[in-house]
């Protein structure tokens, strides 16, 4: 019985000692992780507006307000985190850019930026979080990203046959949840721009 207890005192004192490292250990990183995370946001940014000159923070985005537009029009899975506006040495619109989160991956949620110009063609798509499975997912950066770039349509459909229409992205083959988490991602972020007023001025 003491054997018992000594043992499970060890445990106990063992427990506590690695919670209060790990959260030191937290601590210490917790700023610096933040501090990679805002860099890699940014460049992230620049990648998909890189004639931009700087990005300012939409005045119009409201969290709540994007939710239910987003809900509302079956984006249930997409969350729309940040929306800035991109734009020139001279302080011309360039168009905008959108952080998005989407639940829909394979391996959990993908988070990338799409960069959409004044006039609704898709300048460009980075990816900043993704944990989808190597050799089928993992391969979005290389087949999927390229396919969105330069395109300017409503909305985006994948096709797993070939590509006929500017709207259709080639599927990765074997990975049509991941097609299909990245198409919703950039459409939703369509949606919004037409909500925002497309190619008008602020």
């Amino acid at each position: 019985m003491k054997e018992s207890m000594r043992n499970a005192l060890v445990l106990v004192i063992i427990t506590l000692v690695a919670g209060f490292i790990l959260g030191g250990v937290y601590e210490l990183t917790k700023d610096t992780i933040a501090a990679r995370q805002e860099e890699d946001k940014k460049a992230a940014y620049v990648s998909v507006f890189n004639d931009a000159d700087n990005f300012t923070a939409y005045d119009g985005f409201n969290a709540d307000e994007v939710r239910s537009y987003l809900d509302s029009n079956g984006y249930a899975s997409e969350t729309i985190n940040e929306v800035l506006v991109a734009c020139d040495t001279a302080g011309n619109k360039l168009g905008y850019a959108f952080n998005v989160t989407t639940s829909e991956g394979y391996g959990g949620d993908i988070t990338f930026t799409v960069g959409i110009k004044n006039d609704g063609t898709v300048n460009g798509v980075s990816i900043l979080e993704i944990n989808e499975t190597a050799g089928l997912g993992m391969n979005a950066e290389k087949v999927l990203i390229p396919q969105f770039a330069g395109k300017q349509v409503p909305l985006f459909a994948y096709t797993k046959t070939g590509s006929t229409s500017d709207n259709e992205i080639d599927a990765i083959s074997g990975a049509t949840i991941t097609t299909n988490a990245f198409v919703n991602g950039v459409n939703c972020c369509l949606k919004y721009f037409e909500n925002i007023g497309g190619g008008s001025n602020e």
